[in-house]
Parts: C-alpha cells; sequence; structure tokens
C-alpha cells in the first residue's frame, strides 16, 4: 500500500469530529530515538475528539486547557495557530501513561481535526504535523507512534522490506516509515498501573546509551529490531517469540524496566509464547504474544497479577474523522 492509497483527511466545516487508534511497539523502542529500527502496531483502543466553534478556547471545559495540558498547547500553536476559538471535548479508552499511545492518538485525532477545518490534510503530512506536534510538547522522541496512529496496522520505522510510506523529518535525522504486513496474531497488553514520563525516560537511556558500551547496545537493538521485522513479516511466530524475549533484556540493561513490569512478564509466562515492557518503560505497560487458546487464561493470570489487561488486535484504519 502506497501514501496514496492511504485516504487523506478531507475539509469539513467546524463541528469536527476524529478518532486516532493508540500504539503497541514491539521492537525497538528508545532505540529507535537515536535511528535504529523499530515495529509497532496500531491498536484497536482509541481516542476520540470533537472540535467546535467557542467563544473561548477549552479542553474538556477547562479554558486553562492550553495551560495544564502540553499536548493541547502543542496542537492548537502548529494547526490552529491564528484559528477562531474552540471548544475541545477528548475521551480515551486508552490508559494515560501507559506506554500504549494516548498522546499520539490524542494529538493525531486533534491534528485531524483542526487541519479538516483547515481543508484538510494527505497522511505524509500529517505523520509530520502529529510527530511535531508531540515532539514539541515532550521535547524528545521519535515519529513511529505518531506515525502508527495516522497511517494504522503494522508500521516499520528505518527497517523492513515493504514500500515506504512517508519519511518524517527531525532537528537532527529523518525516519523512513514503511508498511510490514499484518501476520493475523492476538495480542494482550496489560498496564502495571504505573504511570511513567516518556521525556524522562528517552533522556534517561540517552545519557545511557552515551557511555562507553552504548555503541554496542545500540547495535544489538538494531540487530534485534532488523530481525523481529523480518520474522514478522515471514510469519515466523516462534522467531518473533524468542526476539521479543532478547528485546527485552536489552531494556532491563538500559534500565528501563521496573518490578512492577517484571512482575507482570513473570505471571504471563504459562500463558504467553513472550512478553515485554512496551512504551517508555519504568512503569506504563507490557505486550505479550499469548499461545493460541490461551488468551482468556493470559488475561485472568495479568489481572491477578494486578494488571489491567486488554486483548487488542491491530487497527487497520488510522486515524480518521467520525460523525459529531
Amino acid at each position: 500500500m502506497s501514501a496514496l492509497e492511504l485516504p487523506p483527511i478531507p475539509a469539513r466545516a467546524l463541528p469536527v469530529s476524529a478518532e486516532a487508534p493508540g500504539k503497541c511497539i514491539v521492537f525497538g523502542e528508545h532505540a529507535v530515538v537515536h535511528g535504529a529500527p523499530e515495529l509497532l502496531f496500531a491498536l484497536d483502543l482509541s481516542v476520540q475528539v470533537i472540535v467546535r466553534p467557542s467563544g473561548a478556547v477549552s479542553l474538556n471545559t477547562d479554558r486553562e486547557g492550553t495551560e495544564r495540558n502540553p499536548y493541547f498547547r502543542s496542537a492548537l500553536a502548529r494547526s490552529w495557530s491564528d484559528g477562531p476559538p474552540v471548544a475541545v471535548r477528548a475521551v480515551s479508552r486508552i490508559p494515560k501513561s501507559a506506554g500504549l499511545g494516548s498522546s499520539a492518538a490524542f494529538v493525531a485525532a486533534l491534528s485531524a481535526a483542526l487541519s479538516a477545518a483547515r481543508g484538510g490534510i494527505d497522511r505524509p503530512a500529517l505523520a509530520q504535523r502529529a510527530f511535531e506536534t508531540e515532539r514539541g510538547a515532550q521535547g524528545v522522541g521519535s515519529p513511529g507512534d505518531t506515525s502508527a496512529v495516522v497511517g494504522g496496522g503494522f508500521l516499520s520505522i528505518n527497517g523492513g522490506s515493504g514500500e515506504v510510506l512517508w519519511t518524517v523529518r527531525g532537528p537532527d535525522r529523518e525516519w523512513e516509515v514503511r508498511r510490514v504486513p499484518d501476520p493475523g496474531w492476538l495480542w494482550v497488553v496489560a498496564h502495571s498501573g504505573i504511570p511513567r514520563s516518556t521525556g524522562t525516560a528517552v533522556r534517561a537511556v540517552g545519557e545511557r546509551l552515551a557511555r562507553s558500551d552504548g555503541p554496542r547496545l545500540l547495535e544489538e537493538f538494531t540487530r534485534v529490531a532488523r530481525d523481529g521485522i523480518r520474522a514478522v513479516e515471514q510469519g515466523d511466530r516462534p522467531r518473533v517469540a524468542e526476539l521479543i524475549g532478547r528485546n527485552q533484556e536489552l531494556l532491563r540493561e538500559v534500565g528501563v524496566s521496573h518490578p512492577r513490569l517484571e512482575a507482570l512478564i513473570s505471571a504471563a509466562a504459562p500463558a504467553a509464547e513472550a512478553a515485554k515492557l512496551t512504551g517508555a518503560g519504568a512503569g506504563g505497560s507490557i505486550v505479550a504474544l499469548p499461545v493460541p487458546g490461551k488468551e482468556v487464561e493470559l488475561v485472568r493470570r495479568l489481572a491477578r497479577a494486578g494488571g489491567l489487561p486488554f486483548v487488542v488486535r491491530p487497527s487497520a484504519t488510522g486515524v480518521r474523522l467520525i460523525e459529531p
């Protein structure tokens, strides 16, 4: 599928409503910030926003939303800088600060809605804008999350054999985004209940990779992600499971695991082929590849261990306009 085959966000007069999926990283979080490959998919948990004309700017009736929410402020600055006041309502099915893309989904949905009111936008331009919006709020990051929620399905960053959908440009590097075929597997994600800060975790890993053994670690992250992308392209489930385990070992080594995440990974083991943290880590969530037929057992094990589990499938549809 080429970028031209992904439908653009059409023009629409206010009020405008949009929906964007969350995301789940399978391989390569943190290392992608430094140019390594990443594999992730849009998951079928979502954020919805509705934008209406108003006498004052507000987010969920809060007129100080631009001061309290950096993502809201960043989105307005990039997509609505000279527009009239709007009231924005956001409803999320994605746990916040959980590593499952709640901020990426929010900025993509809001950017799509505001861009629709400005005359519409194509997917590559929206992917660039959503990345700049999220990075503007966090100060650091890569375009994997925002590209996944804009494009839907499985995507690879800086790797894979699929056609390039778009290139996202940052201050000091570029990332190529490609489509990866969905192998059709069910996944289970579970939130630990421990909130985490993406910016803080990304900066900590950057400092860790600046040490003398940093190049070795980054090279190993790169190998695991490249091999993992190839294994998903080939539908090689045992190899994917093996590499998920190795990726988790690397994430432990750079210091972004957490005792609650490790407890969930241990609880999942009898019913999962593999499990790892997903997202920034230091809290947040895990993703597990269930043993086929043991999805319900896996959910129960994770719930008993104190997690908030969801059985998920990749969402083939990225951000889209919906009826208000």
